[in-house]
């Protein structure tokens, strides 16, 4: 028998470091809010450019899911409503909240907010799923949650006390719970291969996001074809819907809803750390001090020994 390449060795250890894959969605995910935010900003419509996110991350999947959609079809469609749920709550839904959200609130509050997604997943999956936390779990958790708070209030109590909310944290609370669910919903997704599942939930995602398109298109507002609309759309189909979204699943199926979605912690980190690099802003103490406690809250939530049920 010939032995699997080098590529094909590596491809399959990376499966299966959950890590790893938790990693590159919060750097996946991260850019997705810099290059949202910035095609808003300049003009481009937040149902049009959500609808082209994954109306293009399903072509781009779908030839690759094809030969298994084949011969697995049947799970598919035995499993329509988990489908339909996880295409509506993690696809349509989230991100159509989030770039509705940002065109009235700051990322200040856009930030703060998405780091509430692993306790709400936490809390949903305890009644939902019966999961158990223990004590190092919760306190890692709130930890890391310290280090999210220095650097979104760049460690001044008064810009936390000060904080006001409009109607587009509104949305972002609404998206925030609808992510949570979609992390409990994968856990019945069908078993199936997982090109076919990401191609399902883009494919749902898609068809659920066309009416509204349409309807935003039509009332004067359709998406400019600028190469900043185009460049942003093949950004975020490419790599926070397909690669990140397959990341995301394989690491739920590996750690479980509650201990992934601790993985959106690094979101905010690496939001500072892309805006450094890519914008020129300068790198503060606080940055500093954050990116510990959150790095230094996962390890200790992680960690194998040392905490009570």
């Amino acid at each position: 028998m010939q032995r699997p390449g080098i590529v094909a060795r590596a491809s399959g250890f990376l499966f299966n470091q959950p890590y790893f894959l938790l990693f590159l969605v919060a750097l996946f995910w991260s850019g997705n809010a810099i290059i949202g935010r910035a095609a808003i900003e300049r003009g481009m419509p937040p149902i049009g450019l959500s609808f082209w996110r994954w109306f293009l991350a399903f072509l781009i999947v779908l030839p690759f899911a094809w030969r298994h959609l084949r011969v697995e079809w049947r799970s598919m469609l035995g499993a329509w409503p988990v489908m339909l749920g996880l295409g509506t709550l993690g696809g349509a839904s989230f991100n159509l909240c989030m770039y509705i959200g940002l065109q009235t609130t700051q990322a200040i509050n856009a930030g703060l907010l998405q780091a509430f997604i692993p306790v709400t997943i936490l809390m949903l999956a305890i009644p939902i799923l019966g999961e158990r936390t223990n004590v190092r779990q919760v306190s890692g958790m709130a930890i890391a949650f310290a280090g999210v708070l220095a650097i979104i209030f760049q460690g001044d109590l008064g810009r936390l006390l000060g904080l006001s909310f409009t109607r587009g944290d509104v949305w972002i609370v609404v998206g925030v719970v609808l992510n949570a669910f979609y992390s409990i919903v994968l856990k019945w997704k069908p078993a199936v291969h997982p090109l076919i599942l990401l191609a399902g939930i883009f494919g749902v995602s898609s068809v659920a996001l066309l009416p509204p398109y349409l309807i935003e298109s039509l009332s004067g507002r359709p998406v400019p074809l600028t190469e900043v609309s185009v460049a942003a759309i093949l950004y975020v189909a490419l790599f926070p819907a397909v690669a990140a979204y397959f990341c995301y699943n394989r690491g739920i199926e590996l750690l479980g809803p509650s201990r992934a979605g601790v993985a959106i912690y690094l979101v905010p980190m690496m939001v500072s750390l892309l805006a450094v690099g890519l914008l020129g802003e300068p790198f503060h103490l606080y940055h500093a001090l954050g990116m510990a406690l959150i790095l230094g809250g996962l390890a200790f939530a992680e960690a194998r020994r040392g905490g009570g049920k």
